[in-house]
């Protein structure tokens, strides 16, 4: 039997030899790829898209959390959010009236994320408690006007940092954490039905930050985690990730799929947002800002989201910046920081309305904020 140095050694030099190979497919990839979606979009002169001064217009202020907000979510058909904040509570908007339909106080403080059930009647919210609950948007408060759960879904090692629902189906989510796994959760049952990584050699190495439900074929889903990776997974599959995309040089904060299903963007520490072929496992942009005179270092992409057609990209930055991309052109065409009652503080989250009309923005400053005309 071979002594433990031994193991030790040809786990080392297996994994020299894995290296080695990456590398080498690496260096293949950058050799075929001869240019980026860029200079090919320049090559047959396509020009940038323009905003006037009042194309873009933040219209309302969302203003009743006393904490920082982390997340929010819109409705897939009207025109409700559900934010979620440091102040250890859910609310629920009406983004047209700005008014507060739900306050939901909750178990845990410590909130991270939260998201709509496909059908807007219930609302799902996850953190460090390492559990996700699911509440009832119609169901009767308590004498002390608390709402109750009415399902836990437990079974995480460590935090909840992103929640899902399976696209119209009520009873499907998807979760990620710290635990280096996702998970694909029965909402009805509170069971787990697959996990995605933890054991598997083919999962993440690091705490999954966030995950994107391919809306074009719902088996299919991305991670994006503190491994500077972003894999692809088929829920009917959970023993091994599809493929794995390289590129990032810090953590993965923010996956969303493109309008098309077949391409999806990324936002990362490293102050990058990329774009990625899906089927080939390319890189086909990155979109860099320049650091400037007031950054001591280069902001940190905390979240995105695209355009309904997809031209767009919005990305926010961890000094308060929101950026508009053209995703063709790799060019900010406009820095949603700077309009009139922009926000104070980090953008946290960020998201788009179904019909793309409205862009929703939430901060550490404790504020929402809606833009249209987008």
């Amino acid at each position: 039997m071979a002594s433990v140095a031994e193991l030790k050694e040809k786990h080392a030099a297996a994994t020299a030899s894995v290296n080695s190979l990456r590398e080498r497919l690496r260096q293949r990839r950058e050799m075929l790829l001869d240019t980026d979606v860029a200079r090919y979009s320049k090559a047959q002169g396509r020009a940038p898209v323009s905003f006037n001064p009042t194309d873009l217009v933040c219209c309302r202020t969302l203003q009743g959390h006393s904490g920082k907000v982390y997340s929010l979510d819109w409705t897939p058909e009207k025109n409700w959010i559900v934010s979620a904040s440091q102040d250890g509570r859910l609310i629920v908007w009406n983004a047209l009236t700005s008014q507060k339909t739900h306050a939901i106080k909750l178990h845990c403080p410590w909130v991270m994320t939260c998201a709509f059930a496909p059908n807007g009647q219930s609302v799902a919210c996850g953190g460090l408690d390492s559990a996700c609950s699911i509440f009832n948007l119609n169901s009767q408060a308590d004498r002390d006007g608390n709402m109750p759960v009415s399902r836990i879904l437990t079974g995480h090692k460590g935090y909840v940092s992103s929640c899902q629902y399976v696209p119209d189906q009520e009873t499907r989510l998807i979760t990620s954490s710290g635990d280096q796994t996702c998970v694909l959760w029965d909402v009805t049952t509170g069971q787990r039905i697959s996990i995605f990584g933890g054991e598997f050699p083919s999962g993440h190495t690091a705490d999954v930050q966030s995950v994107s439900i391919n809306s074009s074929n719902t088996n299919m889903f991305v991670s994006g985690s503190c491994d500077a990776t972003v894999r692809l997974w088929d829920i009917r599959i959970a023993s091994r990730a599809v493929r794995t995309y390289h590129g990032h040089e810090g953590d993965v904060n923010s996956v969303k799929f493109f309008p098309d299903g077949h391409r999806f963007g990324t936002g990362s520490d490293d102050g990058t947002c990329r774009l990625f072929d899906m089927r080939t496992g390319h890189q086909l942009q990155v979109y860099s800002r320049e650091p400037s005179r007031n950054d001591n270092e280069l902001p940190t992409v905390t979240s995105i989201a695209f355009s309904i057609s997809g031209r767009l990209l919005f990305a926010g930055y961890s000094n308060g910046d929101c950026y508009v991309w053209d995703t063709l052109l790799a060019e900010v065409v406009l820095n949603l920081g700077n309009l009139q009652n922009s926000h104070d503080g980090r953008i946290s989250c960020l998201g788009m309305s179904s019909d793309g009309s409205a862009l929703c923005t939430g901060s550490w400053d404790k504020n929402l904020k809606n833009i249209s005309n987008v």
